[in-house]
């Protein structure tokens, strides 16, 4: 029998799940195993989970989970250096020359185990099946107009924390900019999920865009036009052939520039279409200010959805439980896709 195991997140400010209790219904109805791991910090409660029918296990006891079973989770591992023996599905980083990705796919081939990354789980037409751009965009074009409100009044954002809803967020960023006029900002990948999402969030706030795709940039740069708005939000992917939207002379080039949400945020790939920063910032400390004068302030936080875990949660395990009924299929389909993809990888490890 199928067995997939959905274990607890370890990642700081990590309240998402991928699997919802009515998803768990569905998967055990159609025979396959669930088991659960208690959490002391997932958004959605245990007792839905338990009422599906779901089997429950201590927290963090999938490194001994039984050697069929199949790992769930969303963000990283412990970076313990251990070997990983059981497949995995989770969004891994590991494909795009990050140091961390690296690491992590050297422990998949000392374990003999298999990495199914969220992110490369593919249909036919090459779309990702699932995915949480929309409220990453969302989130992160609401951290960017933070970050350029902090600055607006002469400092640098401080700590963000997690909402109960959308409508919250909202409330306080409306708190945020009050008594200030309105950035421009700049969306590159704006037709894409994560793009609809910064735009939807621009608007509520009155925020003036300008939208851009895969048309606007398909000479290849270079973009001054970037550094015309006061806020720019990237919304792609970093793959090869990305041109690159802010160079790093950016820092000190004649701008209007003076925040980036790089809400893609993928600031150790070869292919980052944003060089003016290398690490990603956090819920502690959203802003990165890499230039002082005139500032210019990056945001890079991994994990945005994570800001309204409950909704984000419920969107994406919609999207994703179709492909999740087919794991006893797991050599065909977008499983057999995203393992070949892995095998590609792993090889190089």
């Amino acid at each position: 029998m199928t067995h997939l195991w959905v274990r607890a997140e370890q990642r700081l400010n990590e309240e998402r799940v991928g699997l919802t209790p009515e998803g768990a219904a569905a998967l055990i109805k159609a025979g396959i195993r669930v088991t659960v791991e208690r959490s002391s910090v997932r958004a959605i409660p245990l007792d839905g989970y338990v009422a599906a029918g779901c089997e429950i296990a201590a927290e963090n006891l999938w490194p001994t989970a039984p050697a069929d079973a199949i790992i769930f989770g969303l963000k990283e591992l412990p970076e313990d250096g251990t070997a990983l023996t059981h497949r995995h599905i989770m969004f891994g980083h590991a494909y795009k020359g990050q140091p961390a990705g690296r690491e992590l796919l050297k422990r998949f081939k000392a374990g003999g185990g298999t990495l199914y990354d969220l992110e490369y789980l593919v249909g036919e037409d090459g779309r990702r099946v699932a995915a949480f751009g929309y409220w990453a965009g969302y989130a992160g074009a609401a951290v960017s107009l933070k970050c350029w409100a902090a600055q607006a009044r002469g400092g640098i954002a401080g700590r963000v924390a997690k909402v109960a809803s959308k409508e919250t967020l909202l409330a306080q960023l409306a708190e945020d900019l009050a008594g200030l006029s309105r950035p421009r900002a700049i969306i590159i990948g704006a037709l894409g999920r994560v793009g609809t999402g910064a735009a939807d969030l621009c608007r509520a706030m009155e925020v003036p865009v300008t939208r851009w795709d895969m048309a606007e940039t398909a000479s290849g740069g270079p973009f001054p036009e970037v550094l015309e708005h006061d806020v720019f939000l990237n919304c792609i992917l970093a793959r090869p052939g990305c041109p690159v939207f802010v160079p790093a002379t950016a820092r000190t080039d004649a701008r209007k520039l003076t925040v980036i949400g790089d809400i893609a945020c993928d600031p150790t790939s070869d292919f980052s279409p944003v060089k003016v920063y290398d690490r990603t910032t956090d819920w502690e400390t959203p802003a990165l200010r890499v230039h002082d004068a005139p500032p210019l302030d990056v945001t890079a936080i991994d994990n945005l959805p994570s800001l309204m875990p409950v909704e984000s949660s419920q969107d994406y395990a919609a999207q994703l439980l179709p492909s999740l009924l087919t794991l006893t299929a797991l050599d065909k389909g977008v499983w057999g896709r995203a393992k070949a993809e892995f095998d590609r990888h792993v090889a190089g490890a």
